[in-house]
C-alpha cells in the first residue's frame, strides 16, 4: 500500500469529455407502411436486414413481403428496411406476454402441467377463470397455446416461435372497445401466468388495445411524429389515388425530408392530354419530394427504383447518381411505343422500359415537379449535413461559440465542410454560377471550388439577434454537377 501525500495536492486534473455528435438523418432506408396484422398497434415498427426475416413475420404472401423485395432485389442490395403497420381497418385488442424464462420455452415443461389456470379479461368483460389445462399430451408450445386458448372464451392465443412469446388477441371485437387484460392468478390449480410472462410490464408483457380504423394520412403522421429519423423513403402499397394524394402533400409540408414512391398501373398515362391519371394529378401539384412510376405488371416496382437511390453513399467519393438508365430486379420492362413514352414523361411519370438493343433501363428519373430524383435527396442530404455539422460544432464545444467574426467563421468552416462533402461525393462541381448574386459574387460568375458561402460582418448585425444570441445570416452557393442523360451525335465520313 502506497502511503504519502497524494498528487492532486500539488498538480491537478480535470477530464471533460467531449459529448458525443449527434447522427445526421439516414438517407439510405426506406418505410413500407402496410396492414397486415404482424406487427402490433403499440410496437408499430420494425426494422429487417433480410428479405429472409421479412418472409419469417409475413409470409411471402402479403404485400410488405412483396414491397421487400422489390427493395432487396436491387443491386447494389440496401442493408435494411423499416416496415409500420397500417391500421387499414379497426384491430383487435392484444395482450403480447413477455419472453418465458429459457425453461418454460421448452414444451417439457409444461407437461408436467395438468390443471393449469389462469384469470384474464376480454373485450372488458367479466373477469374469465380458467381452470384444468392439462399439457401433458402436447408435443409443441403451439400444442400449449391452443390448450390456453381452448379455455379462453373471445379470444386466440398463439405461440410466437419467432420472438419465443404468447400472444393473446380479441376475436369478439375491434376498435377502441377491444382489449386483453394482463393475466392474474385464477387462486386455484397450477398457476401458470408466471410461465407465460403475462402478469404485468415489469415481466416484459404490454397490452396492445384496438384502435379505430385510420386513414394511410394519419399513419404517415405518426410515423412522422414518432419515427421521423428512422427512415427517409416512403412507401404505401396499398394505398389507392385519394391516399397517395394526401400523403404526397403531407410529405411535401412536413418539417423532415422525406421522398414519397408510388407505383401505379393507370394506362392512361400512355395517352396523350389525360388529367385522370395519378401522375397529371401530382404533376399539377408541383411536389418536389413525390414521384410516381407506372408499371403494368408490378405493384412496387417504384419501391426498386427507390432502394437504387437510397443506395447512394453519400460519405464516399464519385458515389452520387442518377436514376436513369438503372436496372430494377425482378420488374418486367414495359415494351413501349415512342409515342407512349413521350407520353408518359409528359407527366412525370417514371418508369421501367425496354430498348432494341435488348437492354432494360429506368426513365426518366423525375420528380412530379420535373426535377430530378437524384437533385432533391442530393438537396435533402446537403441540408441535413449541414445542420448536423452546425448543430454538432455547438453541442459538442467544451466552451462556447462566441458572436465574434471569429465565432462565424467558425460556424462557416463546417458548412464548407459540407459541401466540400458534396464535391467529393459528385453531388456539386465547379462552374458557372447561374443564380442572383450576393456576397462577393454575382451572376454567372466561376465557383472555383463548387460552392461559396458568404459570411457577414458581426457589425453589421441587428441589436435585437444579437441580444437573441443568433448568428449572422449564411448564405451558400451551391452548384449542382448535373447528369448526362441523352448525347447527341455528329459522325462525319469521308472516303
Amino acid at each position: 500500500m502506497t502511503v504519502g501525500l497524494p498528487v492532486s495536492r500539488l498538480i491537478s486534473a480535470t477530464v471533460n469529455l467531449q459529448a458525443v455528435a449527434a447522427q445526421s438523418a439516414n438517407f439510405n432506408t426506406a418505410l413500407i407502411l402496410g396492414s397486415s396484422n404482424v406487427i402490433d398497434v403499440v410496437s408499430r415498427i420494425r426494422i429487417y436486414y433480410s428479405l429472409a426475416s421479412v418472409g419469417t413475420d409475413f409470409g411471402t404472401s402479403a404485400p410488405e413481403y412483396l414491397a421487400a423485395t422489390a427493395w432487396f432485389n436491387q443491386s447494389p442490395q440496401p442493408t435494411s428496411l423499416t416496415i409500420g403497420r397500417w391500421a387499414k381497418t379497426a384491430t383487435h385488442g392484444q395482450l403480447i406476454c413477455g419472453v418465458p424464462l429459457i425453461a418454460n420455452q421448452s414444451v417439457s415443461a409444461w407437461t408436467p402441467v395438468t390443471a393449469g389456470s389462469l384469470k384474464v379479461t376480454i373485450d372488458g368483460g367479466a373477469a374469465q377463470t380458467v381452470t384444468g389445462l392439462n399439457f401433458s399430451a402436447q408435443t409443441t408450445m403451439a400444442g400449449v397455446a391452443s390448450i390456453i386458448q381452448a379455455g379462453i372464451t373471445g379470444a386466440t392465443v398463439v405461440w410466437d416461435a419467432v420472438y419465443k412469446r404468447f400472444v393473446i388477441s380479441s376475436t369478439g371485437t375491434a376498435g377502441t372497445g377491444s382489449t386483453v387484460s394482463f393475466l392474474t392468478a385464477a387462486g386455484s390449480g397450477t398457476d401458470i401466468t408466471a410461465m407465460m410472462m403475462g402478469l404485468s410490464t415489469s415481466s416484459g408483457a404490454y397490452v396492445a388495445n384496438g384502435i379505430a380504423a385510420e386513414t394511410a394520412l394519419a399513419a404517415v403522421t405518426l410515423f412522422d411524429t414518432r419515427y421521423s429519423d428512422q427512415w427517409y423513403g416512403l412507401a404505401v402499397p396499398e394505398g389507392v389515388d385519394a391516399d397517395h394524394l394526401a400523403i404526397a402533400g403531407y410529405i411535401e409540408g412536413t418539417t423532415a425530408s422525406h421522398m414519397y414512391a408510388l407505383t401505379h398501373s393507370e394506362s392512361a398515362v400512355l395517352n396523350s392530354g389525360d388529367t385522370s391519371n395519378i401522375s397529371y394529378q401530382l404533376q399539377q401539384l408541383g411536389y418536389n419530394h413525390t414521384f410516381s412510376q407506372y408499371s403494368s405488371t408490378n405493384g412496387y416496382a417504384a419501391v426498386s427504383l427507390l432502394a437504387r437511390m437510397l443506395t447512394t453513399i453519400w460519405t464516399g467519393n464519385n458515389t452520387a447518381i442518377t436514376a436513369m438508365y438503372k436496372q430494377e430486379p425482378g420488374v418486367v420492362a414495359e415494351q413501349l411505343t415512342t409515342t407512349q413514352i413521350a407520353n408518359l414523361e409528359s407527366y412525370y411519370c417514371n418508369v421501367f422500359v425496354a430498348y432494341n438493343n435488348a437492354t432494360n433501363i429506368i426513365e426518366n428519373g423525375k420528380v412530379a415537379s420535373g426535377q430530378y430524383i437524384d437533385t432533391i435527396i442530393g438537396v435533402d442530404w446537403l441540408k441535413s449535413t449541414i445542420q448536423t455539422n452546425v448543430y454538432n460544432l455547438l453541442y459538442t464545444s467544451t466552451t462556447k461559440i462566441p458572436q465574434t467574426d471569429a465565432g462565424m467563421n467558425q460556424i462557416a468552416t463546417v458548412i464548407e465542410a459540407a459541401c466540400q462533402q458534396g464535391v467529393t461525393n459528385g453531388l456539386l462541381a465547379p462552374g458557372p454560377w447561374s443564380g442572383g448574386g450576393f456576397g462577393q459574387i454575382k451572376q454567372n460568375d466561376y465557383l472555383p471550388k463548387g460552392f461559396y458561402v458568404y459570411t457577414p460582418p458581426i457589425s453589421s448585425q441587428a441589436a435585437a439577434q444579437r441580444a437573441n444570441r443568433i448568428s449572422v445570416p449564411f448564405q451558400i452557393a451551391a452548384r449542382l454537377a448535373g447528369a448526362v442523360h441523352t448525347a447527341s451525335l455528329t459522325i462525319n465520313v469521308a472516303s
